[in-house]
């Protein structure tokens, strides 16, 4: 049987599109190989060498990578509900984030200050309630400003994705001038001395706190999943997203349910800023850098995707401490310049092979 000549054309156009539709899985799959034996048998001038030589540093550094993972989705998972569910572009997340952890900072100073004088808390002095409560606390307060801020700004501008944006730097740069003016040094909220202390893992001890923070995300993404899933109200919130107008028609109350959405969202910003500020401190201008974290995470995961924010933050806490652990050193040999670069490639090769994020759906 003789092959019309139209369908040999056709069969030609298509046989290139399908290579360079396999293109990128196979940069991706020679990459993380090359990546593989760097790490494993190379790996010159950096901080720990070639993994095969000192596998503890090796395995040091992969809990480093899931527990920093830990706290970005904790952050994350609050941005994904505001601007990946709910499509309100919230730049002022960072703000949250950062408030929160001052507030967490000033409410167990006033716990257990008193007998310390104020500053230079030790693990000893501060007990699990003394952690707790200034976490819950930092919680329902950035819960209740981020409901002033959807309330009062943002359901007023549903679906005006710029003028949300400047309205929430404002709040942002607002927020940031007053926590300058109360807080200018660095702060640090105090681990309880119960978690803070050295934990065995086979023969490699790990800092039991780092390991307090990726149960504490375990179990917000399993309540968030539950949540958004198994209630009435989570299933509310997802259809809304997917259609408004027909649920609003339903005769129910979409705005509530975006409100609570909203409220919850920057109440996890709050609560990861008490983490954030017991493990890497608060100093002025993080707010931006945690606002940076939690975009990356999110439009790499794919907007609107619980999932996808766990996939992406931890991509990019394996991506952020390997590359930082295992590229070269600069001729201090204490840091690398390489490690803000690689994070970044991985945020483009997402983009290059899923414009929508690895678990993302267009709007």
């Amino acid at each position: 049987m003789v092959t019309p000549p139209i369908a040999l054309g056709r069969r030609a156009r298509l046989e290139p599109s399908s290579l360079l539709r396999r293109a990128p899985a196979a940069l991706v799959v020679a990459a993380s190989v090359f990546v593989l034996v760097w790490v494993l048998f190379w790996a010159p001038k950096t901080n720990y060498g070639p993994a095969i030589d000192d596998p503890s540093d090796f395995f040091k550094t992969f809990l480093d990578s899931i527990t920093f993972a830990g706290v970005l989705f904790v952050i994350a998972s609050g941005f994904t509900l505001i601007f990946g569910l709910m499509r309100a572009v919230n730049m002022a997340h960072g703000s949250l984030y950062l408030l929160g952890g001052y507030i967490a900072f000033e409410i167990q100073q006033k716990l257990v200050g008193g007998s310390a004088g104020g500053f230079g808390l030790v693990g000893s002095q501060v007990s699990m309630w003394d952690w707790v409560v200034p976490a819950i606390v930092a919680f329902a307060c950035m819960a209740v400003i981020g409901l002033v801020m959807q309330q009062g700004f943002l359901r007023w501008t549903q679906g005006q994705d710029l003028r949300q944006a400047l309205i929430t730097i404002a709040i942002s740069i607002i927020l940031a001038d007053q926590m300058n003016k109360h807080w200018p040094l660095q702060e640090t909220v105090t681990w309880p001395g119960r978690i803070d202390t050295f934990v065995s893992i086979g023969s490699v001890k790990y800092n039991g706190a780092r390991l307090f923070m990726l149960g504490c995300a375990v179990v917000i993404g399993l309540a968030l999943w539950a949540w958004l899933q198994k209630t009435k109200m989570g299933m509310i919130i997802r259809a809304g997203v997917d259609d408004r107008q027909m649920v609003s028609a339903l005769g129910v109350n979409i705005q509530l349910a975006f409100a609570i959405a909203f409220l919850v969202g920057a109440g996890l910003a709050g609560f990861g800023g008490a983490m954030g500020g017991a493990q890497f401190n608060l100093a002025p201008g993080l707010d931006g850098q945690w606002l940076l974290n939690s975009l990356i995470v999110v439009i790499i995961g794919g907007m609107g995707s619980l999932g996808g924010a766990a996939i992406g933050a931890t991509l990019y806490g394996f991506v952020s401490q390997f590359s930082a652990a295992y590229l070269p050193t600069t001729s201090d040999n204490c840091c690398t310049e390489y490690s803000i670069i690689f994070t970044f490639a991985l945020l483009v090769a997402v983009l290059a092979a899923r414009p929508h994020g690895l678990f993302g759906r267009p709007a």
